[in-house]
């Protein structure tokens, strides 16, 4: 091999490696500030997202994005390796509480049409879908956060309390897999 075929063959290794190390770098920045994928474990969430669905997570919320009602948000767990998806129900300032089976937000009874399923099956068995409580002020830097199956969910109600904002890593955008819940989470 001559000297020029093999200046030629370093030249275009080292143009892979730079493309490598530039792939995978920005895959790192991707994952670490921008989208991360998340498996969802349980039922907490149903009907909306299932035990086993993935999803991207939006983790741009730390620098520019905003918390909204009806937002999907994955929570940092105090334990280590614990991580909760909940919906967002009320934001600093809100006054939260639930009589009779529905949720009011400063007064008003919020509506959540992907509860319709839930609340059939609640009222063939003769309960309610939501457990009455006494009305929660969300002080400022807090978020009052709810599971969809709400028969079967730790939440603000019951055992998470109120979730403070930089406890939230991100926003569910949507399911990637299984192929058949392929949606954006609402």
């Amino acid at each position: 091999m001559s000297q020029t075929e093999t200046e030629t063959t370093k030249s275009k290794m080292w143009e892979w490696t730079k493309a490598i190390v530039l792939a995978v770098g920005l895959a790192m920045i991707i994952r670490i500030f921008l989208f991360e994928p998340y498996l969802v474990e349980g039922s907490s969430m149903d009907p909306t997202l299932h035990d086993g669905d993935r999803l991207f997570v939006n983790k741009t919320l730390k620098f520019i994005g905003e918390i909204d009602k009806g937002d999907i948000v994955i929570i940092d767990g105090k334990e280590e390796n614990i991580r909760y998806v909940k919906r967002v129900i009320g934001v600093p300032g809100d006054k939260v509480s639930a009589q009779d089976g529905k949720v009011y937000v400063n007064g008003t009874v919020i509506k959540e049409p992907y509860l319709d399923s839930n609340e059939k099956e609640a009222e063939s068995i003769g309960i309610d879908l939501t457990d009455d409580f006494e009305e929660i002020e969300v002080p400022n830097g807090n978020y009052f956060v709810m599971g969809d199956n709400r028969l079967n969910s730790m939440d603000s109600r019951n055992g998470l309390g109120l979730i403070e904002k930089d406890r939230i890593l991100g926003k569910s955008e949507f399911i990637f897999f299984p192929l058949d819940h392929l949606s954006k989470t609402e």
